[in-house]
C-alpha cells in the first residue's frame, strides 16, 4: 500500500448545535453544526489531470505551513498562518485539518482522485487554506476511521463527527455532536457500525471511557459499555479487526466486541500514552514511561501489545524517542525514530529489529513539547522524516531501508502529515 496513509492520530473538533450532555447511562444528542447546516456543495475547483495520484506533505513551521510535492520535493505552496499550528489528515486523501486558534481550519492540499468507471482519474491544483473552520475552543485529537472523522474539543468536551468525503465545497459538511460529561483532554473514534468510543474525565483527571451505540432516530446514543479503569487516559489506536485501544498510566484499555478489557503494565506506573496501530497487524506499537515524577522522561523502552492475545511486550532499546517518533509501515512494521538519528524498523510480532537507517544527526527531545524535533510520517512503503537542524525532509524506502531523497525547506519544520491524492475507495486509510 503506497500513497500517504493516515491514521491519524492527532486532534480536532467541530462545534455543532448544542447537544444534550451525557448522563451515566444515556448519550448526547446529535446535532448539525450551526456553521455548516447543509452538505458541502460539489467541488468546482479546476485541476490539471496527471497520470497517477500525487501525494503531498503538509509541514508546519513558525508562522505558516509548507505543502510539498513528494515526487519532486518542491514546495507547491507556502501558506501563512500565525501561531502554533498542528496538522491532521482529514481522511479523504486530499484535505488536512489545521488545528489553530478557534478551531480546525480546512487546508486543501490540491491533489485528489475522481472515479471513472472501473478506475480513477487524478488531478492536482494549487493548495489553498480556506476560511472554512470547524469551531473549537481548544482543538484536541482528530481521528479518521471508516470514512468518518471525529473531532474532540478539549475546552468543552464536545465530540463532532463528519464525513470527510463531503469536504471541498463552499461550506463545511454537516456534523453530529455528542457532549461528554465535562471538558477534558480527550479523544473519540467512530467505528464502521456507527458505534463511537469516547473518553470521559475532567480538567483535573481522566480515567474512563464509554462505548456508545449508533445514533437513534432522534440522534441520541445509548451507552453500550463503560470503564473507569484507565488512569490518565490518553491516545488511541486501531488494530486489525477494528480492535481499539486507549492508553493508560498503567497499561492499555482494549475495546473489542463491545467490551472493555484492561491490559496491565508490568510496572505500577507504566504509561502508554502514545500509540500507533495498523490494519495489517493485531499488534499496537506504544511508548512506555516508568518515572511518574520526571519533568520529561527519556524512555529506553517501547511497547508492543497484541490485541488478539492481550500480551504486552516491552522492548528495551539503547536510544530514546519522542511522541512524534512512532509510526507504522503499510505491512504493519513498527517504526521508531530514535534520538540516535536512526529510523529503527521492527517486526511487530517478535519485537526483533530488521533494519536501522541513518537519517539525521543524534538529537535530544526538547523540554517544551511544542518545539521542533525530528518527526516521522509514514505512508505505506515510504516514511518521511523531518530534519529541523538542517531544514530538510528525508524520504525513506522501507522495503530497502534506504534514504532515497532529501529535500530542502525554507523554514525549520515542526509537525508533518500528508495526503495520498486518492479517495478512501482507492487508498486505504487508518
Amino acid at each position: 500500500m503506497t500513497g500517504l496513509a493516515l491514521a491519524a492520530t492527532l486532534a480536532l473538533v467541530s462545534c455543532g448545535a448544542p447537544g444534550t450532555s451525557g448522563t451515566p447511562r444515556s448519550a448526547g444528542t446529535a446535532g448539525t453544526n450551526t456553521s455548516a447546516s447543509h452538505a458541502a456543495s460539489a467541488d468546482n475547483r479546476v485541476g490539471t489531470e496527471v497520470e497517477s495520484a500525487q501525494s503531498r506533505l503538509v509541514i508546519t513551521h513558525d508562522g505558516g505551513l509548507t505543502v510539498l510535492d513528494t515526487s519532486t520535493g518542491k514546495s507547491v505552496a507556502e501558506l501563512a498562518l500565525k501561531g502554533f499550528n498542528r496538522v491532521n489528515p482529514a481522511g479523504d486523501g486530499r484535505h488536512v485539518l489545521v488545528s489553530t486558534t478557534g478551531g480546525f481550519q480546512v487546508l486543501d492540499a490540491g491533489s485528489w482522485s475522481e472515479p471513472h468507471g472501473e478506475h480513477h482519474r487524478y488531478f492536482t491544483a494549487d493548495p489553498s487554506l480556506a476560511e472554512l473552520k470547524f469551531p473549537a475552543t481548544t482543538p484536541g485529537h482528530a481521528v479518521n476511521h471508516g470514512g468518518v472523522t471525529a473531532l474532540f474539543d478539549d475546552g468543552t468536551g464536545a465530540v463532532n463527527t463528519f464525513t470527510p468525503s463531503e469536504l471541498g465545497g463552499d461550506s463545511l459538511p454537516p456534523t453530529q455532536e455528542y457532549k461528554t460529561s465535562a471538558a477534558h483532554h480527550g479523544v473519540a473514534v467512530q467505528l464502521t457500525n456507527g458505534q463511537m468510543l469516547v473518553t470521559e474525565g475532567t480538567s483535573e483527571s481522566r480515567n474512563g471511557a464509554k462505548l456508545l451505540d449508533a445514533p437513534d432516530a432522534k440522534g441520541a446514543r445509548a451507552v453500550l459499555a463503560e470503564s473507569s479503569d484507565c488512569p490518565g487516559v490518553h491516545g488511541e489506536a486501531t488494530a486489525k479487526g477494528e480492535t481499539l485501544v486507549l492508553g493508560c498510566e498503567d497499561g492499555l484499555l482494549l475495546i473489542k466486541d463491545a467490551k472493555f478489557t484492561k491490559i496491565a503494565s508490568p510496572d505500577t506506573y507504566g504509561r502508554i500514552g502514545n500509540q500507533a496501530g495498523s490494519r495489517a497487524s493485531t499488534v499496537v506499537l506504544g511508548d512506555y514511561k516508568k518515572d511518574k515524577n520526571a519533568e520529561l522522561e527519556r524512555p529506553k523502552t517501547f511497547s508492543l501489545t497484541d490485541t488478539a492475545t492481550g500480551k504486552l511486550t516491552l522492548v528495551p532499546i539503547d536510544y530514546s524517542y519522542s511522541f512524534r517518533s512512532l509510526a507504522r509501515g503499510g505491512d504493519g512494521a513498527a517504526l521508531m525514530l530514535g534520538t540516535d538519528g536512526k529510523l529503527h524498523i521492527y517486526n511487530p510480532d517478535t519485537g526483533k529489529e530488521s533494519a536501522a537507517v541513518d537519517i539525521v544527526a543524534p538529537w535530544e527531545e526538547p523540554l517544551d513539547w511544542q518545539q521542533p524535533r525530528p518527526s516521522i510520517f509514514a505512508d505505506g512503503t515510504v516514511a518521511y522524516v523531518s530534519d529541523p537542524a538542517k531544514k530538510l525532509v528525508h524520504t525513506v524506502d522501507l522495503a530497502s531501508a534506504k534514504v532515497t531523497a532529501s529535500h530542502p525547506l525554507d523554514h525549520v519544520p515542526n509537525e508533518i502529515t500528508g495526503v495520498s491524492g486518492q479517495a478512501d475507495s482507492a487508498h486505504a486509510a487508518h
